[in-house]
């Protein structure tokens, strides 16, 4: 029964969200009747977007006119996915040419992104800066996705836009959700704070910014530490100590040719030397001298073993046979 109520709540609230959007629809279209004349192309255009934003909504994009002025508009974006933007809910104004479509609108941005300026009419190939490139068949949804499209793009110098660093623009992207930006009149505020619910209703949750360097980075830090280090001198160093490659090889061979002529447990033969970054398996005489005494011990203790055993057997076979009391009498 609780769930009952509540889903009805809820359902009950998002109708009333979508009778007020569509209430402001027909306030503006009533608006527009008694201000504007309605053959005209511009208001004709205006109003047949605005039918369509309402009935073909998206979850990327929100945008709406002014009830008092249809060539005014306020819209919301969402940061493209797979971006530092994404997430974010951004705000921003339109304003259409008493010509639209025959001439492109421009665009301001009104919440802090890191991509363009806010309050600052921005340069794209849709807005008023290039005229030449706009096209009558596009439209404001039209121009809303170019906007998303053109966020994670690089500026390029372009007016009003900016060169913020990725962790900077992912700040603002989160704190953009916390509340809408405030402009204008209490109708544009009033209409920009209904947009930001809607989008928020929308968008996905975001996980927080982190600043701290990814683990790849602190290795290589730890490293680049431990290299330049007092206990640890740089490679540079090492090449400086580095001895003769040559002349380390002679010595070692010389050494190895005396060693072998000489007695092992008078003259123990050294290890040869080694060279700085290099991995070898070095199998050394010290390592065979140990091994070759204890093979002859075994052998010796084998040899001793035996003759015991032949002993005692000598002696049994003796005892057997009446000549025990030779034994007995030695003994």
């Amino acid at each position: 029964f609780i769930f009952i109520i509540f889903f009805d709540r809820l359902w009950v609230y998002g109708d009333r969200r979508r009778r007020r959007r569509q209430w402001h629809r027909l306030r503006v279209i009533d608006m527009a009747e008694d201000k504007y004349n309605l053959k005209n192309p511009a208001v004709k255009r205006i109003l047949q977007e605005v039918k369509e934003m309402q009935s073909n909504p998206s979850d990327d994009f929100m945008s709406l006119p002014l009830e008092e002025n249809i060539f005014e508009w306020q819209f919301a974006i969402r940061g493209p996915r797979d971006s530092e933007f994404e997430g974010g809910i951004y705000h921003g104004r339109i304003q259409l040419p008493a010509e639209y479509p025959f001439k492109p609108p421009s665009f301001m941005l009104l919440t802090p992104n890191g991509r363009f300026e806010t309050q600052t009419k921005i340069c794209l190939s849709i807005s008023n800066h290039h005229p030449e490139h706009w096209q009558p068949s596009w439209s404001v949804r039209t121009a809303l996705v170019a906007l998303i499209a053109f966020m994670p793009t690089s500026p390029n110098g372009a007016l009003g836009s900016l060169e913020y660093t990725k962790e900077e623009r992912r700040v603002l992207a989160i704190k953009s959700r916390d509340v809408a930006p405030r402009y204008g009149t209490p109708e544009r505020q009033k209409l920009i704070d209904e947009i930001h619910d809607y989008m928020l209703s929308k968008a996905p949750p975001v996980p927080q910014a982190t600043t701290s360097p990814a683990p790849e980075e602190q290795n290589s830090n730890r490293e680049d530490e431990v290299q330049e280090s007092p206990e640890n001198p740089s490679n540079e160093a090492t090449e400086e100590r580095r001895p003769n490659p040559s002349v380390a090889d002679t010595t070692t061979e010389e050494r190895r040719e005396l060693a072998l002529d000489a007695d092992p447990v008078q003259a123990p033969i050294e290890p040869p030397a080694v060279r700085p970054n290099e991995h070898r398996i070095l199998h050394t005489p010290q390592q065979s001298i140990p091994r070759q005494a204890d093979d002859r011990f075994f052998t010796w203790a084998a040899v001793g073993l035996t003759i015991a055993i032949l002993a005692l057997l000598i002696k049994k076979f003796m005892k057997a046979n009446g000549h025990g009391a030779v034994f007995m009498d030695e003994s």
